[in-house]
């Protein structure tokens, strides 16, 4: 088995239980409405990038990095410890993932160039 493959199983597992965590053992108020994205998890298993966005503005993403990187980083390793079978849990590090809200934009410049289609065109 490749060592690429079973970070990608890992990262599965740890976006699974992460997600539900974020969902109903976090309490802070300062914690707003983020969806997890991916969550890449080094070689070695030591490191795991997660990836999130923010719903519906994607506008509070530096803050809720920060929140998320500060100490609710280490609490929710500490969760996913008595949670996930493994023989360490990698360090977490939060990354506001901005493409939802790139792809919005360019989706909007696309729209705004081209022409809107009649239905019936090119399709006879």
């Amino acid at each position: 088995m490749s060592e690429g493959a079973r970070a990608e199983r890992v990262g599965a597992e740890l976006l699974r239980e992460l997600a539900t965590l974020l969902r109903t053992e976090v309490r802070d108020p300062r914690v707003g409405p983020v969806t997890l994205q991916e969550v890449r998890v080094s070689r070695d298993l030591a490191h795991a990038k997660v990836y999130f966005t923010c719903f519906p503005l994607d506008e509070c993403g530096e803050a809720q990095e920060q929140v998320l990187n500060g100490s609710l980083a280490a609490f929710l390793r500490r969760a996913l410890s008595q949670r996930v079978r493994l023989r360490s849990v990698p360090e977490l590090r939060f990354v506001h993932d901005t493409s939802v809200r790139d792809g919005e934009r360019l989706s909007a410049l696309i729209d705004s160039v081209a022409p809107p289609r009649e239905q019936g065109d090119g399709d006879s």
